[in-house]
């Protein structure tokens, strides 16, 4: 689903008040959300997390396609888009701080992620803040889980390539800016394929 223009100009709004975090001025649209959410093998994904969901566009597509089994937590920094996520997703578990997602998991009863997709900008977050951000998703991971991350540079890249083994990056040229979907993967998996339930 496309966003409306209500949504839009919510978030516009938001942009004009916290630029660097949330780093868009409009929200992610279907083709970056499909591009996301088509990255991981949801048949394998038991525990997953989605980091900075913002109004829900990228939540609005796992919906559509994670199974039933699969459970979906999600972090949302801003108080009003974390109402928002509430709202529209009353069965998904939605917190405030990623840089605590350790401890969330601990709360929820998860062991660990098989997957963390994320909307975060994390190169306009000061240094210390994004290698804690990425420290929680590499302790968060299973060995072998994904990290589904946009970013609207590759300025990331060898930030990514220090804890992940990079296995592909695509280029979304039919976003508002256009945008790169890294897919990272978190060594020492060996490819081993979980059973589904």
């Amino acid at each position: 689903m496309i966003a409306s223009v209500r949504e839009k100009i919510y978030f516009l709004c938001k942009f004009a008040r916290s630029p660097r975090q949330i780093g868009s001025v409009t929200p992610s649209s279907v083709w970056l959300a499909d591009k996301m959410v088509k990255a991981v093998p949801w048949h394998d994904v038991r525990y997953a997390a989605e980091l900075g969901a913002g109004t829900g566009a990228i939540t609005r597509r796992i919906v559509a396609v994670k199974p039933k089994h699969a459970r979906v937590i999600l972090f949302e920094k801003d108080p009003d888009m974390r109402a928002r996520l509430s709202r529209l997703f009353p069965d998904y578990a939605c917190y405030e701080d990623a840089c605590s997602m350790r401890q969330t998991l601990r709360e929820e009863g998860i062991p660990d992620l098989d997957c963390v997709v994320s909307g975060l900008p994390f190169f306009n977050f000061p240094q210390p803040v994004r290698d804690q951000l990425l420290d929680q998703i590499a302790l968060s991971l299973r060995p072998g889980g994904l990290l589904i991350a946009f970013q609207y540079s590759q300025q990331m890249r060898k930030h990514l390539e220090r804890r992940f083994e990079l296995e592909h990056v695509h280029f979304v040229p039919l976003n508002v800016p256009p945008a790169f979907v890294y897919v990272c993967r978190k060594p020492g998996g060996e490819g081993v394929v979980r059973d589904s339930c």
